[in-house]
């Protein structure tokens, strides 16, 4: 899919791959319509700079509702809320009217990860702060991929078309069980086979797998009807470490 990377590759910002191929993702995914007909975005330089300037907002705000959940002082507001209130806001922009009202980090920010250098000197500016960016502030990427995990999901749906007749829905066509219980035992097997093999692809090793069954049953005539069921397996392991 389309990355902030591949936006700012088009508006210039990075130039590490192939610039055609991001304005062409961009292009192609702007004409994707929204539930009023309408295009996303009909030009990608216009959706690029939509992506960063979107990216620069979300990093902003994540920043203020870490610094309101460290402060001492009581605003009597959640952190979430108090990142998004209109006052914070319009302080950050330096608001001039009958009144004066400034707002901004009393802190610096350390900048890290292979993005650093191109996202982030906007998110200084607009929390009013000093943005660090280490030499090697592309090396915490690396680190943090190793010290991370891999994770990979896989989802499936049981439905029941008739009395006695309970369909698992697969890749490779429906398959039909004559209980519930049978059927969602099959579904977990292909689901957690699938989990699994993406994430060792993936590069995973001591790869764990978590289920999640949500089952919707409706009540008729005094007793519970299985109506469907959604499975999702998570399939999570350490990166594996090249040797030599």
């Amino acid at each position: 899919g389309v990355t902030p990377s591949d936006a700012s590759h088009v508006t210039g910002q990075l130039s590490a791959w192939d610039r055609g191929a991001a304005r062409k993702a961009l292009e192609l995914f702007g004409r994707k319509r929204g539930g009023s007909g309408l295009r996303f975005c009909p030009e990608p330089e216009a959706l690029a700079q939509i992506i960063v300037d979107r990216l620069t907002y979300q990093t902003t705000l994540a920043l203020l509702e870490t610094a309101f959940a460290e402060e001492d002082a009581d605003f009597n507001l959640s952190p979430e809320a108090l990142a998004r209130h209109v006052l914070l806001h319009r302080g950050l922009a330096g608001h001039r009217g009958v009144l004066r009202i400034d707002a901004g980090l009393n802190l610096p920010i350390v900048g890290l990860g292979a993005s650093a250098l191109t996202y982030y000197p906007a998110v200084g500016e607009a929390l009013g702060t000093q943005m660090i960016l280490p030499e090697h502030a592309a090396v915490a990427n690396a680190i943090g991929a190793v010290v991370g995990r891999v994770i990979t999901r896989e989802s499936g749906s049981v439905t029941s078309p008739g009395e006695g007749k309970f369909r698992v829905h697969l890749a490779q066509g429906p398959q039909d069980f004559p209980d519930a219980e049978s059927a969602l035992a099959h579904l977990e097997i292909v689901l957690t086979n699938a989990a699994r093999a993406r994430a060792k692809s993936a590069g995973a090793v001591e790869i764990e797998c978590q289920v999640t069954r949500d089952i919707r049953t409706a009540g008729v005539e005094g007793r519970e009807v299985f109506v469907e069921a959604e499975l999702t397996v998570e399939a999570s392991g350490r990166p594996r470490v090249a040797v030599g």
